[in-house]
């Protein structure tokens, strides 16, 4: 029989158990983490990784403090863990590196990129809610305009407020109208053309100049709408989801500085989002709505009175039946009673606007049942009088008055067809006499808040006189019988 060496043995054994353990030394644990890079809008928001081991424990190691992750260490097996970021106040993309590590496996690292804002924050200074002077709600300063009056070509005015050919609003002109029986005034503004293109930053001068206008109403004890206009189409001429973000962020950085520099002013200062936004689907009303919710939120935002003062947003087109098709719903408020829709009136447009005969229909230089020509029977309308005007203004009155919100008509008139003579012209100008009353006289029985559109025809600016007695006439006639 043999014998074995226990030396031997004892070597052998010590041999296998040295082997062993390098076996052991080399085995790695797995770690998985799914995905590797997070990107977050600058509005910031919520998103999950998941993480997978076979390692007893494993941790996570954030570089930044503005990163909220819901778990940073988990044992055996798999994980969800979610990530929170708020939103970047700052115009510079941000970024985080986060580390994920278990024992004897490779660390992993996840990339987070946070977008920045196209402009700075201007909301600066922001105050505690002021309701001095803000009880009313929107009905209630609804059933105080009887007629408004809008000063147009002027502050909206593309190269300066005189621009357009009128000369600067004052406070005596403003007198006028409001003894002339006007209860509120509209003011179109043009904003963009005063801001660096840059820093969306509005030039304090112009900020001021507007002020001041304002003051002139409230002096008069008037209501006034203060709005974005037209401004060279920037927003209302792109209602599309290639510009949703950009003119969201613009749109934001405006209404900060407007708010801000006007927020004493008690609830006769009422803001309007826009003037008339090309919309004509719901794809471009859903980028409408957008709009609309950044410009509550942004003036909300500011605080003082401006957490209480009456908003109003325009329809798309503030065309009465898209309004009326597509506007189903109103953006959100986190103040009750405190909104207003906006349409516009020029119905029908072959009286109001129409400036030549086409081949799909004439001009109508008459308007109203009892004001028909019976010698220029080609210009006599064929549509669009008291019936439609009562027909209109009763789906505005059943989609949003019945419902607690007010219906601006922010803009309504009819063009004087002053190369007219004779008998022709005085039944022109007596049947558009009869539309403006009979607009007015309608939009405040069915709960509408009716806007003449003034250029200068109905007062003259320069002389602080009246120009068109037979409109200012009918107008204010529409508010009284």
């Amino acid at each position: 029989m043999r014998t074995f060496n226990n030396s031997l043995i004892l070597s052998f054994l010590v041999l296998c158990l040295i082997l062993t353990n390098g076996c052991l030394a080399d085995k790695q644990n797995s770690l998985t983490v799914s995905p590797h890079q997070v990107n977050f809008g600058k509005d910031g928001g919520t998103t999950t990784i998941d993480i997978s081991t076979n390692a007893i424990k494993w941790n996570i190691i954030s570089d930044v403090s503005w990163l909220q992750i819901s778990q940073t260490t988990g044992n055996k097996g798999s994980a969800t863990i979610s990530l929170k970021v708020p939103g970047n106040n700052s115009i510079d993309t941000r970024s985080a590196i986060i580390t994920v590590s278990a024992e004897s496996a490779p660390s992993l690292q996840v990339i987070i990129s946070q977008k920045g804002n196209l402009y700075p924050g201007y909301n600066t200074s922001p105050m505690v809610p002021d309701a001095t002077g803000m009880s009313s709600t929107s009905m209630v300063i609804a059933n105080k305009i009887k007629v408004g009056l809008n000063i147009g070509n002027t502050l909206e005015a593309i190269g300066g407020e005189t621009a357009w050919g009128n000369p600067q609003v004052t406070n005596d002109f403003i007198k006028l109208v409001k003894q002339s029986g006007f209860d509120a005034i509209r003011l179109p503004c043009s904003w963009n053309q005063y801001a660096d293109q840059t820093t969306a930053k509005i030039n304090s001068i112009w900020l001021d100049r507007v002020k001041e206008v304002v003051q002139y109403c409230v002096n008069s004890d008037m209501y006034v709408i203060l709005n974005i206009h037209w401004d060279g189409g920037w927003l209302e001429s792109n209602c599309t989801p290639g510009k949703q973000e950009e003119n969201n962020a613009k749109q934001k950085a405006f209404w900060e500085q407007i708010a801000t520099h006007l927020r004493d002013f008690d609830e006769h200062l009422l803001f309007a989002s826009t003037n008339e936004p090309n919309v004509s689907d719901a794809t471009q009303m859903a980028v409408l709505l957008s709009y609309h919710q950044t410009f509550i939120d942004a003036v909300r935002s500011t605080g003082g009175k401006n957490a209480y003062r009456v908003l109003i947003v325009q329809g798309p087109m503030t065309d009465i039946a898209t309004t009326y098709d597509l506007m189903t719903k109103m953006p959100t408020d986190n103040i009750p009673n405190r909104l207003m829709a906006e349409i516009h009136y020029y119905t029908p447009w072959n009286f109001t606007g129409m400036t030549k005969d086409e081949s799909w229909g004439n001009q109508f230089y008459y308007w109203g049942k009892d004001f028909h020509s019976t010698t220029d029977l080609a210009h006599n309308p064929t549509w669009g009088e008291e019936a439609e005007v009562d027909r209109l203004f009763k789906i505005m009155k059943n989609q949003f008055v019945d419902k607690g919100i007010p219906v601006v008509i922010g803009e309504f008139g009819a063009m004087r067809r002053d190369n007219l003579t004779g008998d022709a012209l005085v039944l022109h100008l007596a049947s558009r006499a009869y539309y403006l009353k009979y607009v007015t006289k309608q939009a405040n029985t069915y709960g509408l808040l009716p806007f003449f559109w003034d250029t200068g025809g109905l007062f003259n600016r320069g002389t602080n006189t009246v120009a068109d007695q037979q409109s200012l006439n009918a107008l204010i006639q529409g508010t009284t019988e």
